[in-house]
């Protein structure tokens, strides 16, 4: 019998974290060390002997949850939002001290959104326009969602790259936000509504067409497959690693 990977949840009391402790507990090849809420103290992952943490507290939090797991040669699996460019550029420095551990910032772990983003970014080359319209429950407390500011970011990076420019906008009036937050050029917008959980769509157009890239996650459980995913990953991906795409082939069946 193969040994168990020993996996801990910080945020375990959270609906997110809930989730992971059950999907943890059934995966037949993981075990469940270490089950703590957001403000428990860390030292009890040494004790347990957990190789892979998977933080899904609050943006207060996750910075010094990843860091006191890395400095403890730690994998750690991250779905809590809060990473600007600077934190992001901190933890690399640490990183950089544990060239044997991995870490796996993700906005979604759903594999439809991932997959959805994949192909916005390969999309936005060929449209003139594109918009981007992110609707989540009303607990959320981040907006513009983690997954629509990265949508936005690598639709950005595919158009600057192909050299399309601006999307064509005449307005000149509008209230405040009514053209939505610009995430690096796309225009992102956020709707908060009660009996949601997580959707996004992209629309893209050009004269005479138009492209619409939507995702639906109805229940937290659509998140536990690349939860899971991560999990069983990270370790083979020492070093940052930004967005569940990092390790998914996405090539897959194409040309070369």
């Amino acid at each position: 019998m193969s040994e168990l990977l020993p996996v801990a949840v910080l945020g375990a009391r959270g609906r997110m974290g809930a989730e992971a402790v059950a999907a943890v507990r059934e995966a037949p090849d993981l075990e469940l060390v270490a089950a703590l809420g957001s403000s428990d103290p860390l030292d009890s992952l040494v004790a347990a002997g957990a190789r892979v943490v998977v933080d899904l507290t609050v943006p207060e939090a996750t910075y010094d949850n990843v860091v006191f797991a890395v400095r403890h040669r730690m994998h750690a699996v991250v779905g809590t939002t809060g990473w600007t460019p600077e934190r992001l550029g901190k933890l690399g420095t640490v990183l950089a001290g544990a060239p044997a551990t991995g870490v796996l910032i993700a906005p979604n772990f759903a594999l439809g959104s991932v997959l959805a983003t994949a192909f916005a970014a390969t999309a936005a080359r060929y449209f003139e326009s594109v918009e981007i319209i992110e609707l989540h429950h009303p607990d959320k407390i981040d907006a513009p969602s983690g997954t629509a500011v990265r949508t936005a970011q690598l639709i950005a990076t595919a158009r600057e790259a192909a050299g399309v420019p601006a999307a064509p906008d005449a307005t000149r009036d509008a209230p405040d936000g009514a053209r939505g937050a610009g995430i690096d050029g796309v225009p992102v917008h956020s709707v908060r509504l009660r009996g949601l959980t997580a959707h996004q769509e992209v629309l893209f157009g050009s004269p005479g067409e138009q492209l619409s890239l939507r995702h639906d996650s109805f229940d937290r459980a659509s998140f536990m497959p690349g939860v899971l995913l991560g999990i069983r990953s990270v370790a083979q991906h020492p070093g940052l690693t930004v967005g569940l795409d990092g390790y998914l082939d996405l090539q897959a069946g194409t040309s070369s």
